[in-house]
């Protein structure tokens, strides 16, 4: 299977059975699908070199941490760690992305949700190159690769959510 594929089936798992439906949406899709290519090409686990794992590229100390904590997140975190029969601890949730796909994608969908500003509008890809910036705070940003990353996920998510809400 194409890692597209896979990418989008992992965030279709996640959004139809660990978060409510207003997490859900296809803006909400398409950032989480580009972001996860931008991060790993849904290839890597585990970032080559460095300590971020899951295919959205998580720290534990950052955006595990982030999530866990945030006002806007924590409640919500708690309760996929518990579908998930995950402890609600920065150090367990980052061993379980090792291997649990659709925590992972859980937790980069509420690290979007702590972003005070509303998701970028289908086709604005600076707008999501910047929320993407933003919220993941890469350590080496590479814009080459973001717009076909979210061109391909646009394409992907539009020809596989027709029922899914804007």
């Amino acid at each position: 299977m194409p890692p597209i594929q896979t990418g989008a089936g992992i965030v279709e798992k996640t959004m139809s059975h660990l978060l409510p439906a207003k997490f859900d949406g296809i803006t909400a899709r398409v950032q989480l699908l580009a972001t996860g290519l931008q991060e790993s090409d849904f290839v890597h686990r585990c970032q080559i070199g460095g300590p971020a794992r899951s295919y959205w590229g998580f720290e534990q100390g950052g955006g595990i941490e982030g999530v866990l904590k945030h006002p806007a997140s924590s409640a919500y975190a708690r309760s996929v760690c518990g579908l998930r029969a995950v402890a609600p601890v920065a150090s367990d949730v980052y061993g379980a992305f090792l291997t649990d796909d659709q925590l992972a994608c859980a937790f980069a969908r509420l690290l979007l949700w702590t972003d005070q500003a509303p998701l970028p509008v289908l086709g604005d890809r600076e707008g999501a190159w910047q929320y993407y910036l933003r919220n993941w705070r890469p350590g080496r940003p590479r814009r080459e690769h973001w717009d076909e990353h979210y061109v391909d996920a646009t394409n992907q998510v539009l020809s596989t959510c027709s029922g899914v809400p804007a």
